[in-house]
C-alpha cells in the first residue's frame, strides 16, 4: 500500500507540473505576439506622425507660395489650414500708384529736326546726349540735307531779295534777271559754305559738325554758349578744340566764291564780308537752336 500510494503521489505532482509548464509556455508564446503587436503600433504611429509632418510642410509651403503671390500681384492673401480649408488673411487695400511727372531733367534741350516744323535743324544735339563719331558719308549727307532742302530755298530767296535791295552788287541789276542773279550766287554761296563747314573741313580736321545743346541756365549764359561755339567745337573723340570747321569753313567758301562773283576793284573786301557774313548767320542759327525747345514748350507746348 505503501507503494501504491508513492506511486498516486509522484503521478499527481507530474500532472501538476505540466499544466504549470504549458501556462509557461502559453506565457512564452504570447510575449512575441505582444511584442509584435507594440512594434506594429509603433510603425503605425510613425506612419501618421511623418505624413502629419510632410502635410504640415506642404501646407506652410502652399501658405508661403500663397503670400509672395499676393505680394507680388497686390491680392488679399489666402491660406490653406490643415484640415485642407481655406481662409482669408488681413491684408491692406492695394494700393495703385498714381502716374507721375516725368522727370523734368530729361526734358529739357529736347531737339526735333525741324523748328517750327519748317527750317531744317538736322546739325542740332539734344541736351545730355553722347553720340558716335560721324563717318564722312554721314557729314556730306548733312551738308545735303542743308543744302537741298525745300526751305533753304526759301531762305536763299529771302536772303537774295535783301542783297537786291541794298544793291550789294550794282553789276546785277534790279527786276526778275537781277534778281535771278542775287538768287543763285546766293544759293552757291551757302551750299558751299555748308559742304566746307559741315564735311570736308570737319573730315580734314577730325571734328563733330553738330551742335550740341546746352539746354540750363540763364539767358546770358545759353546765348554766350550757343555764340562761342562758333569758335569751340567737339572732337571726333568728345574733346573741346578750335573750330576749325566753322571759321576756315566759312573762310574757304568765302574765297571760293570769288570763282563766280564779278571782278572788283577791291575783291578782298567783298570776300571778307561775306565771310563774316556767313559766321553771323551760323551764330544766329546757333542761338535759335538753342532756344528752340524751350519756345517750342512754352509758346507750342511741345506741337512740334
Amino acid at each position: 500500500m505503501a507503494a501504491a500510494l508513492a506511486g498516486m503521489s509522484a503521478g499527481a505532482s507530474v500532472q501538476a507540473q505540466e499544466p504549470e509548464s504549458a501556462q509557461e509556455q502559453s506565457q512564452d508564446a504570447t510575449v512575441p505576439s505582444d511584442q509584435a503587436g507594440i512594434s506594429a503600433t509603433a510603425s503605425f504611429a510613425l506612419t501618421d506622425v511623418s505624413q502629419d509632418e510632410v502635410s504640415q510642410n506642404e501646407v506652410s509651403q502652399n501658405q508661403v507660395s500663397q503670400k509672395q503671390l499676393s505680394q507680388n500681384q497686390g491680392l488679399p492673401q489666402v491660406v490653406t489650414t490643415v484640415d485642407g480649408r481655406s481662409s482669408q488673411a488681413d491684408a491692406p487695400n492695394p494700393q495703385v500708384s498714381s502716374p507721375t511727372a516725368s522727370n523734368p531733367d530729361e526734358e529739357y534741350g529736347k531737339q526735333n529736326k525741324r523748328i517750327l516744323g519748317i527750317v531744317p535743324n538736322f546739325r542740332a544735339v539734344s541736351a545730355n546726349t553722347r553720340l558716335p563719331p560721324m563717318s564722312f558719308k554721314s557729314k556730306l549727307w548733312l551738308a545735303t540735307q542743308d543744302s537741298f532742302d525745300y526751305s533753304n530755298f526759301i531762305f536763299v530767296g529771302a536772303l537774295a531779295g535783301l542783297d537786291m535791295a541794298s544793291k550789294s552788287q550794282p553789276t546785277f541789276g534790279q527786276g526778275a534777271e537781277g534778281y535771278g542773279k542775287y538768287y543763285w550766287h546766293a544759293f552757291a554761296d551757302t551750299g558751299i559754305e555748308n559742304y566746307m563747314a559741315e564735311a570736308i573741313v570737319p573730315e580734314v580736321a577730325k571734328e563733330d559738325p553738330r551742335y550740341y545743346t546746352l539746354g540750363k541756365g540763364g539767358f546770358p549764359k545759353r546765348a554766350g554758349y550757343a555764340f562761342s561755339r562758333l569758335f569751340i567745337t567737339r572732337t571726333n573723340s568728345g574733346n573741346s578744340t578750335f573750330n576749325f570747321s566753322e571759321i576756315v569753313g566759312a573762310g574757304g567758301a568765302a574765297g571760293i566764291s570769288n570763282l563766280y562773283y564779278p571782278a572788283e576793284s577791291n575783291p578782298w573786301v567783298k570776300t571778307y564780308q561775306r565771310w563774316v557774313t556767313q559766321v553771323g548767320l551760323d551764330g544766329v542759327f546757333n542761338l535759335v537752336k538753342e532756344f528752340w525747345p524751350d519756345i517750342n514748350h512754352a509758346v507750342f507746348r511741345g506741337k512740334y
